[in-house]
């Protein structure tokens, strides 16, 4: 498969961008590859600047769930970029998009918009500190919730992928009141908090963590995050970036049943445009500036041309069947590639919820980001190399989730799942 177009740019870029790359995992490292330039996309379709065809299975790493350039949203960007792309100031569609995200996750009372994850959980635990008077939080093992000094600690995505502890450039004493600890582990939790419950200003975690690959909850552990926050006065942070919206309508709080004070949001809610939201009780959003004194801004938060695309997508997800559709195709997905691996006698893992799953090359469960590093990394890379020269595009990562869209339909899944086929042959030795 011919890669020059591609091989020249990456070469221009990494004299000019640090690595090459304006995010670190987009490097390929990790699989012992260049980056491919990727030129356009279409439906469940992208392409490369060598006009090669992939099926695509990253969709700008989750908010795709409706495919590549879909044309309501086209038309709604289209549209309002004609009337202007930036203003700095109140917008009706800002008020639309707060609306229909409190009506679509029942735990926002009110919603303020951002421009990136990132910035959606920074705020959001700046709040929570507001709110409770306390400095100390609590992450997981294995769970991204951006670049953020305070979070940089354990982090799953890029910082799992290129085996980084950390960060130069944060100081100890940014850290020194973030407490990571293993995902899923509810004695760690509970042991944690009879100890500092009351230094204890929130938890976040993402419900279904996505940045060490997928991995769901066991049964308790969410129960217990509710139960424990409560207990001492903490509140509890959802990160939802990655699964608000893409698991079901209402996120992974709808899917499990749990109520958190804080959600964070982006990827859907913008179109694939930069966007990011965080919202919860009345009584806690009405901290932030103005209104309180828990200082948040941004010029370009609530872009009319993100707001626009975002609504666009939220109303294509409200249709009757769309998830039971998504869900159905990412089940012959995932049992298709399960089926394949096993007739190989290759050992893997498969997680998923919803649209949302990954393989771990491994013979045992995956709840943790240590079970996840039990993953041969090895066989890892020669299944996306394999993968990429059959046309499969996936993310470069063992520790990164894979999405399926609306847009795939059976050929595609067929395709892919006779490709890892393929490719599982080849690489069992």
């Amino acid at each position: 498969m011919n890669q020059e177009k591609s091989h020249s740019l990456f070469h221009k870029a990494i004299n000019i961008i640090p690595g090459g790359v304006n995010s670190p995992v987009r490097a390929c490292k990790s699989v012992g590859r260049e980056p491919l330039f990727i030129e356009c996309a279409k439906g469940c379709f992208i392409f490369d600047a060598d006009g090669n065809r992939y099926i695509d299975y990253v969709g700008s790493w989750g908010p795709m769930i409706l495919g590549h350039a879909h044309p309501a949203v086209i038309d709604a960007i289209k549209t309002v970029s004609e009337l202007g792309t930036s203003f700095g100031a109140p917008t009706a569609l800002e008020v639309e998009m707060a609306e229909r995200l409190t009506e679509a996750i029942p735990s926002l009372e009110m919603v303020r918009m951002v421009n990136s994850g990132t910035e959606a959980t920074m705020s959001a635990i700046r709040l929570a500190r507001g709110v409770t008077g306390r400095d100390t939080i609590i992450k997981f093992d294995g769970c991204y919730h951006g670049h953020a000094d305070t979070l940089l600690v354990e982090a799953g995505s890029g910082v799992a992928t290129l085996d980084i502890p950390g960060s130069p450039g944060v100081p100890k004493s940014f850290v020194r009141h973030t407490l990571s600890l293993p995902y899923n582990d509810i004695d760690a939790v509970k042991q944690v908090m009879s100890g500092r419950g009351k230094e204890i200003a929130c938890i976040i975690v993402e419900p279904v963590a996505g940045n060490m690959g997928c991995v769901l909850p066991i049964n308790g552990f969410l129960e217990t995050l509710r139960e424990e926050t409560q207990k001492h006065g903490s509140l509890l942070i959802f990160d939802e970036v990655m699964t608000g919206f893409r698991v079901a309508y209402g996120g992974a709080q709808a899917v499990y049943g749990i109520t958190p004070d804080i959600t964070c949001l982006a990827k859907i809610i913008g179109g694939g445009l930069p966007v990011g939201a965080y919202g919860g009780k009345r009584d806690i959003m009405e901290h932030i500036a103005p209104q309180g004194p828990v200082y948040q801004a941004g010029t370009l938060s609530g872009n009319p041309l993100a707001m626009a695309a975002g609504i666009a997508m939220l109303k294509e997800l409200e249709k009757p069947g769309f998830y039971d559709d998504l869900e159905k195709k990412s089940r012959k997905l995932s049992d298709g590639l399960k089926q394949a691996a096993q007739d190989a006698g290759i050992k893997a893992t498969f997680n998923r919820v919803g649209s949302m799953m990954t393989m771990f090359f491994t013979d045992q469960p995956v709840n943790s980001f240590n079970d996840a590093k039990t993953s041969d990394l090895k066989r890892f890379r020669a299944y996306y190399a394999g993968m990429l020269e059959n046309g499969i595009y996936l993310a470069p990562s063992q520790f990164e989730a894979g999405f399926v869209s609306s847009a795939h339909g059976d050929k595609e899944i067929e395709e892919t799942i006779a490709a890892a086929a393929d490719v599982f042959k080849k690489i069992k030795g």
